[in-house]
């Protein structure tokens, strides 16, 4: 029987990319909603066996300048008092930690670029142990808090909330597990503003994608793996 995972996308390129095969692996079929767009609230999100919310460039705390966040935090804060699967990456997680009382606000820093995850000791015994030792994609310059019951799973030097699970069905990732390395590219024009501003040359963050990427295709599949098996 196939089961549906809704994936709330920001921006078009950052996709559910390397993460997909694995849910097909597994039966799902993958809807995407386009934030903006179209609507997202709990009606939407209720019924998905899975929901991934996806990344994307704006903050939390802007819903001023970009009201459908309302919405779309009211919608995730229903669905995880629910306990229903969600699975969160960098806005994504920003906003599942939001919904769930922590706080989430600019860092006064940015961390751009593949670089490895230090793991704690719940991290170790988390889906995450299959990416310890893999530079991942680092793509945010925001930090969130860790919720209230949730346990810490990893941290960089500069951001130590990298990760957290609530339980088995709700996994934040502030970092880009799904990025395809293959198609480095899209992200490298479509955020070229940014690299701009903070001096970051496109070519490192190419090259990088180059060497890393398969290691991290496979171990990110084996990650999401491991949690998609033991929901």
């Amino acid at each position: 029987m196939s089961r549906l995972a809704l994936a709330v996308r920001h921006v078009p390129f950052e996709d559910l990319g390397i993460l997909a095969p694995a849910l097909a692996e597994r039966g799902y079929t993958v809807q995407y909603l386009e934030a903006g767009v179209d609507a997202i609230d709990a009606a939407a999100l209720a019924d998905a066996d899975l929901a991934v919310i996806l990344g994307g460039p704006v903050g939390v705390y802007e819903t001023g300048r970009y009201p459908f966040l309302k919405a779309e935090l009211r919608a995730i804060g229903e669905r995880l008092r629910r306990d229903r699967p969600t699975l969160g990456i960098c806005l994504g997680a920003q906003l599942m930690a939001a919904a769930l009382g922590a706080e989430v606000a600019p860092a006064g820093r940015a961390e751009i670029g593949y670089a490895p995850l230090t793991l704690t000791a719940d991290g170790q015994a988390s889906p995450l142990r299959a990416v310890q030792s893999v530079p991942v994609l680092h793509w945010h310059g925001d930090q969130f808090g860790i919720p209230a019951g949730a346990r810490r799973l990893a941290e960089t030097p500069g951001f130590p909330n990298q990760a957290f699970s609530l339980g088995p069905r709700i996994l934040g990732l502030q970092f880009h597990l799904e990025a395809d390395a293959s198609r480095i590219e899209q992200w490298l024009i479509g955020h070229a503003c940014e690299l701009s501003r903070h001096g970051i040359d496109p070519a490192a963050i190419r090259r990088d994608a180059e060497r890393h990427g398969p290691s991290l295709a496979r171990s990110a599949g084996l990650a999401i793996g491991i949690w998609l098996d033991a929901l």
